[in-house]
């Protein structure tokens, strides 16, 4: 995208005249929903409703899940745009979203992009996260870790972290590693895991073959 129409989209978004300043996201999140949470976290800034905007979206996602016939809706590409558009107004204003949430549902559902709604929602989080000062990392492994691990681990990643910056984790559980683990704090990826090794000496021996 632009700069041109990435300003276009953050004057879409907000309700200042002067929105085509952008506040920079704390953090940075490729891709189309990166772009567009990128816009929505500038405007939200600037109407000074980013805590709220977060819990409406949140909601939002949580509605999207428990409701079918909603995500349905979103995502059905025969549904005609200005349909979409005039449904989501009803809603945000029965609903009293703030202007900022409105204008990004609305303005999706004129660029046809419902259906990565979810998507810009998460990167939005991400967003809120680094806001916070909160650093996002997940670690997962071949078998639950336990409590003494988790501990020893939290201390050993918490040295990654900068003056008031706070560790959020959480882990997961893929038998397909074998054993180690697979450690994502911030942007950085660190693969630990025993199936990587048996992969790169397996792609080594076949290459010697």
């Amino acid at each position: 995208m632009s700069m041109m129409k990435t300003n276009m989209l953050v004057r879409s978004l907000s309700t200042s005249s002067a929105a085509a300043q952008l506040v920079k996201a704390p953090v940075q999140v490729f891709g189309l929903e990166g772009r567009y949470a990128s816009a929505l976290y500038s405007a939200a800034s600037k109407s000074k409703s980013l805590d709220t905007v977060e819990k409406e979206l949140t909601n939002f996602q949580q509605s999207i899940k428990t409701d079918a016939k909603l995500k349905e809706f979103l995502i059905n590409p025969t549904l005609k745009r200005n349909l979409k558009v005039e449904a989501l107004k009803h809603l945000t204003s029965k609903t009293s979203m703030s202007p900022t949430t409105g204008n990004l549902l609305g303005l999706m559902a004129e660029n046809g992009r419902l259906g990565k709604l979810e998507s810009v929602i998460n990167a939005f989080k991400i967003m809120m996260a680094a806001h916070r000062g909160e650093v996002t990392c997940e670690v997962i492994t071949a078998k639950p870790l336990d409590q003494a691990q988790k501990q020893s681990l939290e201390a050993a990643l918490k040295k990654f972290l900068k003056g008031s910056e706070t560790l959020h984790l959480t882990s997961k559980v893929d038998p397909s590693l074998i054993g180690g683990m697979v450690v994502s704090i911030g942007d950085k990826y660190v693969d630990m895991s025993i199936a990587s090794k048996v992969k790169k000496y397996t792609e080594l021996i076949s290459a010697a073959v």
